[in-house]
């Protein structure tokens, strides 16, 4: 048997379909780390900035305390934004115009709403791609072997030589591609269930956020009270 059999053979031997699944199989690759260390940072970095924010706040004695919190560094996390765009919806209560024609606590819910909806949305940055390369890569690089097999065949075919030894060597050179096709497929499927976990989890923790400063803007503020946190967010 060659002993030169092997993935540099494979490829010298490979015609174009097979680099060009080669080069599918890299891109989805790439791509797929790339979200993959890129969301798991900002997500990191995120839930910091989210705990810091929060023990701040529950901890604040006032709103009028918070509004001058936020107005003194940037706004670095969605619960932070959710809480200065309803203090700016609140500032609105004087004027007169469409958005206020249902009250001001319709006003509020919507404004409190957009800001979730906005947050899932960019949740889901990736997550098609990630999808994607899950359940393409297998069948890329199955289609890879195939097409690999059939052109091994065809060469061994050619050559007259259709001995044991001579099959074994380029079929199992073809399997490397459905191997590599699961290589870019189980990462991405990992990573995809875990960011999918990750996105249920702090978008009910913002829900139950969003929920508490509306009975504190509508409620707990207009009659003085202290800011305390809810179960949920403790």
């Amino acid at each position: 048997m060659d002993q030169g059999l092997g993935f540099a053979h494979f490829l010298t031997q490979t015609d174009g379909v097979g680099k060009a699944v080669l080069g599918v199989l890299l891109l989805l690759s790439m791509a797929s780390w790339y979200l993959i260390v890129t969301r798991a940072l900002a997500n990191t970095l995120a839930q910091r900035r989210a705990d810091t924010f929060l023990k701040h706040f529950w901890a604040a004695s006032s709103l009028t305390e918070v509004e001058a919190t936020l107005g003194a560094q940037p706004v670095d996390n969605v619960f932070a934004a959710l809480v200065q765009k309803s203090l700016e919806a609140l500032g609105d209560s004087g004027k007169e115009n469409l958005a206020l024609a249902g009250g001001m606590g319709e006003y509020l819910t919507r404004t409190l709403s957009n800001e979730v909806d906005q947050e899932a949305a960019a949740s889901e940055y990736g997550l098609t791609i990630l999808a994607s390369a899950g359940s393409a890569a297998p069948y890329v690089g199955l289609f890879g072997t195939v097409w690999g097999i059939y052109h091994a065949l065809v060469q061994i075919a050619m050559s007259g030589q259709g001995t044991l030894d001579k099959v074994a060597g380029p079929v199992g050179e073809a399997l490397i591609m459905t191997a590599l096709g699961l290589a870019v497929a189980i990462p991405a499927v990992l990573a995809y269930n875990a960011f999918n976990r990750r996105n249920r989890m702090w978008l009910s923790r913002l829900e139950s956020f969003a929920h508490d400063l509306y009975v504190l803007l509508t409620v707990r503020a207009g009659k003085g009270e202290s800011i305390k946190p809810s179960a949920a967010q403790r």
